[in-house]
């Protein structure tokens, strides 16, 4: 009997225990930030079916972030968790978790809350690549060419259901090539005259200080550039389009990029210190093809495209 009592006493104290440090664990401030991140990559996307789908998170170049605040009940202060989840396509299944904790910022312990807006995913969601030619034989009749025919059926149904999305917020692609355009012309011209301040509106925050460095390295070399692009331009298409969900729970929670690809006639020439012809010559038109990422949120009030990337083949 004495050893069965024994047993019991041990046992209460063990499960007093474990209920004081569960209790514990979630913070030990109300100033403190508990961060849970799930997937050991940048991606966001995943599909669950091939009709009706929308890509929260994908694998491999991005996280997505939603926010909620708590109240503590204890004491009058907030919690602040955010937790970034990532789902991956069917025939990917690494993942990697792991477990941060980090103090919170002044205004947040004088504030005692915060409000959290993403507005930008910061990456470029499966950049644009050159897919290479196959013959229909090889298509058809081997397996690797029924792999590479289930994935470009993949990818082109992304983009479709990328721009039906769109399509919903009224999205016209006359319209917005006009923009495009316009914007492409904007910032290369504020990247010749180095405007970095102006700059900024019209690039997401990880573009800027790509710009911003190339700025920098530019008048480290010539102290002046002269650039024109030569209209009407020649080509102007839109290469592939991507979904990128950041809250499993609202599906219009969402950020669109679209890549497309510029073919323009352009004239440039730089000069060094003393005023003289370091490079180029404004008088020669040369064919240049760009390839960049304009980006734009779905779900924020007075969104507008911005570039977010630019890709070279």
């Amino acid at each position: 009997m004495s050893l069965v009592r024994r047993f019991q006493t041990v046992r209460s104290l063990l499960k007093t225990a474990g209920s004081r440090e569960s209790s514990s664990l979630p913070f030990r401030n109300g100033n403190e930030f508990s961060l849970i991140q799930i997937g050991d990559d940048f991606r966001f996307g995943c599909w669950r079916s091939y009709h009706s789908s929308l890509c929260h998170v994908p694998e491999a170049h991005g996280k997505s972030a939603y926010s909620r605040l708590y109240e503590g009940h204890s004491v009058n202060t907030h919690l602040l968790r955010s937790t970034m989840i990532a789902e991956f396509l069917p025939f990917m299944n690494e993942k990697r978790s792991a477990t941060t904790q980090v103090k919170a910022p002044p205004q947040l312990q004088k504030t005692g809350a915060v409000r959290v807006s993403m507005v930008s995913p910061g990456f470029v969601y499966e950049p644009y690549a050159l897919r290479e030619k196959i013959s229909i034989w090889r298509r058809c009749f081997t397996r690797s060419g029924w792999r590479r025919t289930k994935e470009d059926f993949i990818r082109e149904l992304r983009s479709a259901y990328a721009i039906a999305k769109l399509r919903k917020t009224g999205y016209s692609k006359n319209t917005f090539y006009i923009e495009a355009l316009e914007l492409y012309k904007q910032i290369n011209i504020q990247m010749a005259n180095g405007e970095k301040k102006t700059i900024r509106k019209n690039v997401t925050e990880r573009m800027y200080s790509a710009l911003k460095n190339e700025i920098k390295q530019r008048e480290a070399m010539w102290d002046g550039v002269y650039w024109e692009m030569v209209e009407p331009v020649v080509k102007i298409r839109t290469l592939q389009a991507r979904l990128i969900g950041i809250d499993r729970t609202d599906l219009k929670k969402a950020f669109i990029q679209l890549t497309l690809e510029f073919l323009t006639k352009q004239k440039f020439e730089a000069y060094d210190a003393k005023g003289n012809v370091a490079a180029g010559d404004k008088n020669k038109e040369v064919l240049v093809r760009d390839i960049w990422v304009f980006e734009k949120s779905l779900f924020h009030t007075g969104a507008y495209w911005r570039l977010c990337g630019r890709i070279k083949l």
